[in-house]
């Protein structure tokens, strides 16, 4: 993806169409973040194109340039309208991800965590294999239900076997305190932030809106295309 990206009419008839450009009302704006404001319609804060684009390609080519070959990327989203395109980007390029809720401690208490990951993973093969038969009824039919409230918290992180190079965040407001957890262990932030977010609070904003499904689908389909040639096999 290009740093230098021409802003075309057709780019901006994307954006428009995807809403990405599409902010909060004025009265919520952040002043960091007017600087970033193209204009202000019926009271709703519109972004300026040329800063969503140069900000979305800076932003990939971090994330690119941090991770590397090797590298692994978390991807979190917990919000309705981020939750499909944050599971699927995640599913399809093999990176850890959070789409329910972010467990304090998931980075600064890593070791905790990857030992609850394990004990999950270990009820489960049990289960599969046919080994907790041994067990009542009732007992296995609380393995089962044990089992199934870890899986919604827990699928996600499966692939969380280190900690990450970087955390791409959805609506940092959501996620505080994921990003004060990475930011604690110097863990650069890439994040779409909108107009009455603080872009001070990351490390590389992407300036979009980011309560909207359509546009959060878009930035990661972005995204997505500029980690192409990083995506494991």
């Amino acid at each position: 993806m290009s740093k230098e990206r021409e802003i075309t009419s057709e780019l901006v008839a994307e954006l428009v169409t995807a809403g990405v450009l599409t902010g909060h009302k004025r009265s919520k704006t952040h002043p960091r973040m007017r600087q970033h404001i193209a204009l202000n319609r019926n009271e709703i804060e519109l972004l300026d194109p040329e800063s969503t684009i140069s900000s979305l390609d800076a932003a990939v080519k971090f994330i690119a340039e941090k991770l590397g070959p090797e590298g692994l990327l978390m991807v979190v989203g917990t919000t309705a309208p981020a939750r499909e395109a944050v599971r699927a980007f995640a599913h399809d390029f093999k990176y850890p991800y959070v789409v329910t809720r972010w467990l304090g401690g998931t980075l600064t208490n890593f070791k905790v965590i990857s030992d609850r990951v394990r004990y999950y993973v270990d009820l489960r093969e049990k289960k599969e294999k046919g080994e907790l038969s041994k067990y009542t009824k009732k007992e296995q039919l609380k393995f089962s239900e044990e089992i199934g409230k870890m899986s919604v918290t827990f699928d996600g992180l499966l692939r969380l076997t280190r900690l990450p190079n970087v955390l791409l965040v959805i609506d940092p407001k959501e996620h505080m305190t994921a990003i004060k957890e990475a930011n604690r262990l110097k863990i650069p932030v890439v994040a779409l932030i909108d107009t009455n977010d603080d872009p001070k609070l990351v490390t590389k904003p992407i300036f979009g809106n980011d309560h909207s499904k359509d546009s959060i689908t878009w930035v990661v389909a972005k995204i997505r295309e500029g980690l192409e040639p990083l995506k494991k096999k």
